[in-house]
This record gives C-alpha cells, structure tokens and sequence, in this order.
C-alpha cells in the first residue's frame, strides 16, 4: 500500500489488492483488513509441527519453521491452486500412511470410549497401527492395496497372532482406511480394493488355531479360593452364580443395584454393548446377595470390590502373623516407597482380577486360569439345567449363536441314548 498526496480534503491510498470500504454514521470511510491471498503456513503448538488448511481438512507438513516443511508446503499449494482452489474436498495426494495412523488414533480416542474412559478397542488399535507403522509408515496411503494388506497379514502370521486375531486387526485396517475415505482424506478406490481381501479360513492358512475357551471346573475353582484374597474370592463366586463378565464384576456399586424385590437387578453404567444401545440386565439371587451384602454399607457411589481395601486387609494379615517384636526390624509402614509406580485403585480392573486369579493359581500349584471361563462354566451350567434360550437371556446376549460359543453342548443325554439304541 502507498500513500499517494491528498485530492481536496480527502488522503488517497493505493493498494495492489482487493480492499473493500464502508462509511459509519460521521462520514468517516473505513478499510477491511486484507485476506491472505493463500492459505497461510502455522504452527500447530501441540506437535510442533507446520499446519495448512486446505479444502477444510488440515494438513500437517513436518517439524515447523524447517525446509523440508516449506516445500511441502509449496507442494501441496499448488496441488490446491491446480485444482481450482476448492473450498472443500481436497485431497492429500501424498499422504503417507503414518499420518494417517496419527489421524485414526487420534479419532480413536475420542470414539472408542465410553464416558471419560477408552473401552477395550483402543489396545488393538494401537498392536495394529505399530505393526502398519513399522512396515508401511512412509508409503502413500494411496498405494496401500490388496497386496500390502496380505503382506502384512503374513508378518501377524510370523508373530505368531491366532487366525481369529489376525482377522480382527484385518477388518481394524479395512475400517480405518474406510474412516478416511469419509474424511475425505482418500479416494473412495482405496477403500473398495481393499475390501477384496478376504479373512484367513481355517486349515487353509499358516495361522494357528486360536485356543478355546472351555468352562472351568468347579472343583479348580475351590482350589484356587484359599489362595485368593477374601474379596476376589467373593468376587470369584459372584460371578460364577451369576455368568457375568469380568468388568461388570469390577463396576459393581450399590447405587446400580435395585434391591426392592426377591431378586436383585443390576444394571451397569457400561458394558461391552453399550455403543449398540442396548440395555444390560443381571439378576442376583440369594446366593449373590449374601455374597454382596457385606460390602453395600457405604458410599453408593464407590465401587463394592476395591482393590485398595483388599491390600490393606492383606497388610493387616501380614502383621497379624508377624514374628518378629515391633522393636525389631522394619515398623509398619516404613518400609513403603514414596511415590510408588502403581498403587491399588478404588476398585479392581479386569487385567488385576486376572492377575489375582493366576497368582492364586500358581500358588495352588494348578494350571492358571481365567475369569472368563467363570462365564462360560455359568452358561453351560443354566443350558443344562434350563436350556438354551434361559442360558441366552442370563448372559446378555441378542443372538443364540453366540450363546452356543459360552454354553458347552451336555454331551450325556447323547451317550444316554446311544446306550439304550446303539
């Protein structure tokens, strides 16, 4: 802009772009900030890395204030101005596949959650994209097709992931790359041939057979009991009255229990269907609720089976049987770290009740087992007693087929009747 000698009364200026004027109510004429005639090169605080926004998808060009960052900021300029500076739909023709696995993950995190807490998606999503980063990271997402996907299905083989596993983080990669194709991030093309590839069968791949998860018997359960803390032992039983799942077990609280009938309904505040819009119901009956009724006097709001109290009782037991006088050796309490790297929570997760159980189980000197078989020992036990359809509705489940994979067939009416025919 420059200023150019006065005409009357009135300063004159000119400009060599666009200016757009307006008067107020004095009189007095007033010029509009000018508009960048590109969109400009930022920093984006948080990565530190340089942003442009194109086409109203942002676009991240490396470490800011760098060469490397500049020319790809020129690069993807003119791709923009070559496409007729759209204001929306722009795509990335370079992008590689470890920004878009940065993009996902990011998407992830917000998505796969339920409330303020990530649901038990976010950990495979994270196996998959480490896997695709280290082998792919630098190749356009755009030359990501069949070929790469069943390369990279040959490497899970080679690290020894199960058939069923290896099909999961398959359709984990299809369902990313679908999640860019409707940001707009790539053409609908990648996509369709990527979803050509087909899931491992079995006996027809190198992939192992996953193993099955069968009931656990009732006289293994009552030998791991002794070794178990009292309160993962009720929380044993519980769940093996009542077939629920592990973390419905860990979020039980007295507020979620409706205990004004006979039977006693708990209804968790997340379970593993709760994105579907579906509702979870379990019943509680007798045996349940004289496991449950030392632990609801308290705050309706805390969680009934907590991991801190747990240690603490374990504390007591231990000076309890202590030998050793007070006068010697470590006093209670002093022997603790400061700031230890992992404390005991409000209440127990699903990966430290597993981890009591196997403890329990080493101890007891028998084969380690988990809290799922609990779930399926419940469920063969309901489909025997009252049948497949009573076993379906215990469980939670919408679909009897999925109940015939908890619930194991009672092979002793079929050996009954073989014995009277056969």
């Amino acid at each position: 802009m420059r200023y150019l000698p006065a005409v009357g009364s009135e300063a004159i200026f000119e400009v060599s772009f666009p200016v757009v004027y307006w008067k107020t109510s004095n009189g007095i004429s007033h010029m509009t900030r000018p508009t960048a005639p590109f969109p400009t090169y930022r920093n984006h605080k948080s990565s530190g890395q340089a942003v442009v926004t194109l086409g109203g998808h942002e676009h991240y060009l490396g470490k800011f204030d760098t060469a490397a960052s500049r020319a790809e900021y020129d690069r993807l300029i003119s791709e923009w101005i070559a496409a007729g500076r759209p204001k929306t739909g722009f795509l990335d023709s370079q992008l590689t596949v470890v920004v878009l696995c940065r993009d996902y993950l990011r998407h992830a995190k917000t998505y796969y959650c339920n409330g303020n807490r990530g649901t038990g998606e976010l950990h495979p999503i994270k196996a998959m994209i480490k896997l695709l980063r280290t082998h792919y990271g630098r190749q356009r997402a755009v030359d990501f097709g069949p070929l790469s996907l069943k390369s990279l299905r040959e490497k899970m083989i080679d690290k020894g992931w199960s058939r069923s596993t290896i099909n999961q983080q398959v359709q984990r990669i299809k369902r990313m790359f679908r999640w860019a194709v409707s940001e707009e991030k790539l053409p609908p093309e990648t996509m369709q041939a990527l979803s050509a590839v087909d899931g491992l069968r079995a006996g027809r791949s190198r992939a192992r057979e996953p193993r099955k998860i069968l009931p656990i018997d009732d006289a293994m359960v009552n030998r791991t009991l002794p070794f178990l803390s009292p309160i993962v032992a009720d929380m044993v039983r519980l769940q093996r009255l009542t077939g629920t799942r592990p973390e419905e077990i860990c979020n039980i609280r007295p507020c979620d229990l409706d205990r004004s009938g006979d039977v006693w309904i708990y209804r968790p505040p997340s379970h593993k269907n709760l994105h579907k819009g579906l509702d979870r119901t379990i019943h509680i009956g007798p045996q349940g609720q004289a496991i449950l009724a030392k632990y609801l006097d308290r705050d309706p709001e805390t969680h009934c089976f907590s991991a801190s109290e747990s240690e603490t009782e374990r504390r007591q037991r231990q000076h309890a049987s202590r030998r050793t006088p007070l006068n010697a050796g470590n006093r209670p309490g002093t022997n603790c770290r400061a700031n230890p790297k992992r404390t005991a929570g409000t209440k127990y997760a699903t990966a430290s009740y597993r981890r009591a159980i196997a403890r329990a189980c080493t101890a007891a000197k028998i084969p380690i087992w988990g809290p799922n078989r609990l779930r399926h020992s419940a469920a063969t036990e309901i489909r025997r007693r009252f049948g497949l359809e009573a076993s379906q509705v215990v469980l939670g489940h919408t679909n009897a087929a999925v109940t015939q994979i908890y619930a194991e067939r009672d092979f002793k009416l079929a050996e009954s009747v073989m014995r009277e025919l056969g």
